[in-house]
């Protein structure tokens, strides 16, 4: 199977290069990822110009974002995700995962952990979800208090509270994953409503300034609840990984499901867990799920062209794809 789209990329490179490209998704968040420590020419790359241009689903490979596997000077192997248009996410918990396991599988993750952005986390292997599903978690860090919380008062915590700008009705909880998100319980998600509060978020600067995810949780038990998100820099995605985990947290807090147990996470791409712990003043979380290769390919660019060829399918989507059938059944 071979694709291959031309579209102008005149703002990236004059000189045209080849490279190694995989199709992924977390729970249908789907991502291109390219590891960038084989090949020190990539160090160059306009990133921001080709996410716009290869993210596109009209024009491009099309995805939720674009993820870079880069090294530290520590030596410690990360991810560098752009959202499609062209701007940096400190954190995604469905990318991570991605990036765990092509770094579990290049033998990158000796020490366990993994950066993004500014922070470390913790990575680990886990039992498949099922069969031919490889599956991985990460425990995230999460704090109540950001700049990014225009909304609330200093150091305060927000939990379940009204931001009249915003909408008068719903109560939100704020969370910082390392990136930040707002999230509110509803009895049944409407996604009209989750769309017109991403965009309106949008023109709320002084609320926030620095953009937010938004999301809307249905508590179905207490060890089950179901999530939809308006991604900033995205929009509506199948799932957000930081968000199922924010969401789920959320939940824990306001005792909707149970501290310490194990939480399933349904969202409009599968699924994933949730187990959020409380000690000592902190809150982690962790979220385990897929991490599916749908397939393998390279990319070119240059001035005046992008192109892309699928040289490998790896048949993996197909078993995702029975899995999900089975939650929806």
């Amino acid at each position: 199977m071979t694709e291959y789209i031309c579209a102008d990329l005149t703002q990236i490179m004059d000189q045209k290069q080849r490279f190694e490209i995989i199709k992924c998704h977390g729970s249908g968040n789907d991502f291109i990822m390219i590891d960038t420590t084989r090949d020190s020419t990539l160090q160059a790359v306009d990133w921001e110009a080709f996410a716009r241009v290869a993210c596109d689903r009209e024009s491009g490979i099309g995805s939720d974002g674009l993820l870079l596997v880069v090294r530290n000077e520590s030596g410690i192997y990360g991810m560098d995700m752009l959202n499609p248009d062209g701007t940096h996410a400190e954190m995604c918990g469905n990318g991570i995962r991605c990036v765990a396991r092509l770094a579990y599988e290049r033998g990158y993750l000796d020490s366990g952990l993994l950066f993004s952005a500014d922070r470390l986390f913790h990575i680990g292997r886990e039992e498949a979800l099922c069969e031919g599903v490889d599956t991985f978690s990460v425990e995230i860090a999460i704090d109540l208090a950001s700049p990014s919380f225009g909304f609330a008062s200093s150091g305060k915590p927000f939990i379940a509270e009204k931001i009249e700008a915003l909408d008068p009705n719903l109560k939100f909880t704020a969370l910082n994953l390392g990136n930040p998100h707002i999230v509110a319980e509803v009895e049944h998600i409407d996604m009209a409503l989750l769309e017109r509060l991403g965009e309106r978020v949008k023109t709320l600067k002084q609320e926030f300034p620095d953009g937010i995810n938004v999301s809307l949780y249905e508590c179905r038990s207490e060890c089950e609840i179901f999530v939809a998100t308006y991604e900033r820099g995205a929009g509506i995605t199948m799932s957000c990984g930081t968000a199922m985990t924010a969401s789920a947290t959320a939940a824990a807090l306001r005792q909707r499901t149970v501290v310490g147990e194990r939480v399933n996470v349904l969202n409009r791409g599968g699924k994933v867990f949730c187990t959020t712990l409380l000690a000592h003043n902190q809150i982690k979380t962790t979220l385990a799920g897929n991490a599916t290769f749908v397939w393998w390919g390279s990319a070119n660019f240059g001035a005046d062209e992008f192109g892309y060829q699928v040289e490998s399918d790896s048949g993996e989507q197909q078993l995702w794809q029975q899995f999900v059938e089975k939650l929806n059944n």
